[in-house]
């Protein structure tokens, strides 16, 4: 038996950016280990597999090594995934996770998704700025534990010139990732914020787009420019580029996708 995988660049409106997740739509749940082993098969950051519970579907992500509670750009792309080749044709639908219902809404050619928002966030008194100089390469001037671990750096060009020792900096304190940012505070630029994601816990060095992040980062920068709107960037090698709106106790994550695969795996009976 076989079922249809796609692979879908998320958080991009062109190939070969943004971040790819594999998405299997299933007519029912195969076992935990199988998933697992495709996950790891297929060696992207993430990969989703999706299930039809009534009038709507429940979701669950696997990066190559763990299943996780929440991801974005997987998301995304199985939301693109069900618009463009599983007929759904409602601009408003739900996905049932780990991490509850994550409600997804289509507008003006954009998906926007409805995940939870971590505000609770405290400066960190177990890691000191000065030892991310020889884990980073660059000592920030802030670091602010939550969801994720926030290093929050002075300028962009701060950013570009991190070179995480990746076994070190999992040996630092987290509970989810590690988010190096740098706040546009000005009325200057085509962005608010940009930032880069480290998991190397979760089996992701570094993603190239984390729309979960933003469920830290938006409550964090709002608290900081006093906005609920923003426009941000992830500066890793692919780049990818967000649509954010923070409403207190959720954040619409909104991006583009497109389509670079799709193909056959084999299911064992």
């Amino acid at each position: 038996m076989s079922e249809t995988i796609y692979i879908v660049d998320a958080f991009t409106d062109s190939l070969f950016s943004g971040n790819p997740a594999a998405v299997l739509v299933l007519s029912q749940w195969p076992r935990d280990e199988w998933m697992q082993n495709i996950a790891m098969e297929n060696n992207l950051s993430e990969t989703a597999f999706v299930v039809k519970e009534g009038t709507q579907y429940r979701i669950r992500w696997f990066t190559p090594s763990v299943e996780v509670d929440l991801c974005g750009h997987a998301t995304l792309a199985s939301a693109f995934v069900l618009k463009k080749h599983y007929g759904e044709t409602r601009e408003i639908f739900e996905f049932h996770s780990k991490s509850g219902i994550l409600p997804v809404s289509i507008k003006e050619n954009l998906i926007y998704l409805n995940f939870p928002s971590y505000p609770e966030f405290h400066k960190s008194e177990s890691i000191k700025p000065s030892e991310l100089t020889s884990i980073l390469g660059k000592e920030p001037k802030e670091i602010w534990q939550g969801k994720d671990t926030i290093f929050l750096y002075s300028s962009s060009a701060d950013l570009d010139t991190l070179s995480p020792n990746f076994q070190k900096l999992s040996e630092l304190p987290t509970n989810r990732g590690y988010i190096a940012l740098w706040i546009n505070d000005t009325d200057k630029g085509n962005v608010d914020y940009e930032f880069r994601f480290f998991g190397p816990g979760l089996g992701i060095p570094e993603d190239p787009a984390t729309g979960s992040a933003h469920c830290c980062l938006a409550p964090f920068v709002s608290n900081r420019v006093a906005k609920n709107k923003f426009r941000s960037r992830q500066k890793s090698k692919r780049g990818a580029d967000f649509f954010i709106e923070y409403q207190t106790d959720r954040v619409l994550i909104g991006g583009s996708a497109v389509l670079y695969l799709k193909g056959e795996v084999n299911i064992p009976t």
